[in-house]
C-alpha cells in the first residue's frame, strides 16, 4: 500500500524543543513531519522533573534539554543516531480510534511493512500492556508501550502519543546506533546506578542499520495505509 497521495510530508531540521513545541493546527489532514536534530538533545517526559538530569554534566558535555508533551522517560536525540517522524490524523479519520490501548496499532503495522521491505526480519508490534523495568521510568528505550515495535526481542522503534480533540500525534523514534552511555552519563545518577543502568539497558534496545536515510523515508512512505 502507498501513503504518497493521502499524506502530507514535511521536512524540517532544528532544534528538539522548537519541533516537539510545535502545535497541530485546526484543520491538520493525514500529515508525515520528518525531524533532523542538528545537535545533541536529552528530551524529557511530560512527567519527568528536570532534577532527574544533571545540569551541570549536561551543560559541560554541550547537549541540549528539551521537552515533549507525551509522557514516558528521557530519549537521548543526536545527529544519525536515530530518525524522528510525527505522524498526525484528525480526529475524523478512519484510523482514529477512541481507545488509546489500541490507537497506535496501526502506527506499528506502518513501522513492521517499512522494516520489512528493508530487508529487516523479525520485526514485531507489542500489542500487550506496557511493560515497564526498573529503568523504564527514567530512559524510554527501557519500558514498551503498545504500538511500538521490536526485532528479535529488542524496541527498534519508540513511539509517544498526543491526543486532542481534534488530532492525534505520533511522535515515532527508530533507533540507528543504541549506545545508553551519552544519556546515562548527563542524568542524575550515582556512579554505581550508572553503571547498573549501562548493564542493564543494552540488551533491551536494537539498532535498524538502513543505507540513507531516504531509504526508511521511502519505505515508510509506502508502508502507510491509504
Amino acid at each position: 500500500m502507498s501513503g504518497d497521495r493521502s499524506w502530507e510530508v514535511e521536512h524540517h531540521r532544528g532544534d528538539a524543543a522548537t519541533f516537539h513545541d510545535r502545535p497541530v493546527e485546526e484543520g491538520t489532514g493525514r500529515s508525515v513531519w520528518w525531524f533532523e536534530v542538528e545537535r545533541p538533545t536529552v528530551v524529557l517526559g511530560s512527567t519527568q522533573q528536570r532534577d532527574v538530569v544533571d545540569l551541570d554534566r549536561l551543560e559541560r558535555s554541550g547537549v541540549e534539554l528539551a521537552r515533549r508533551r507525551s509522557g514516558g522517560g528521557a530519549v537521548w536525540l543526536a545527529p544519525g543516531d536515530a530518525t524522528w517522524v510525527d505522524l498526525v490524523i484528525p480526529a475524523r479519520d478512519p484510523l482514529w480510534d477512541d481507545d488509546v490501548s489500541r490507537s497506535s496499532r496501526w502506527v506499528a503495522e506502518a513501522w513492521v511493512r517499512c522494516l520489512e521491505s528493508l530487508g529487516i526480519q523479525g520485526a514485531r508490534p507489542h500489542d500487550g500492556a506496557m511493560v515497564e523495568g526498573r529503568w523504564s521510568r527514567l530512559v524510554c528505550f527501557a519500558g514498551l508501550a503498545p504500538g511500538e515495535v521490536t526485532v528479535d526481542g529488542r524496541k527498534v522503534v519508540g513511539v509517544s502519543q498526543r491526543r486532542t480533540r481534534s488530532s492525534a500525534r505520533f511522535q515515532c523514534a527508530v533507533l540507528h546506533r543504541w549506545h545508553p552511555g551519552p544519556l546515562l552519563d548527563v542524568l542524575a545518577l550515582s556512579d554505581p546506578d550508572r553503571e547498573r543502568a549501562l548493564a542493564d539497558l543494552g540488551p533491551m534496545a536494537g539498532a535498524v542499520h538502513i543505507a540513507s536515510s531516504a531509504a526508511i523515508h521511502d519505505a515508510l512512505m509506502a508502508a502507510l495505509p491509504d
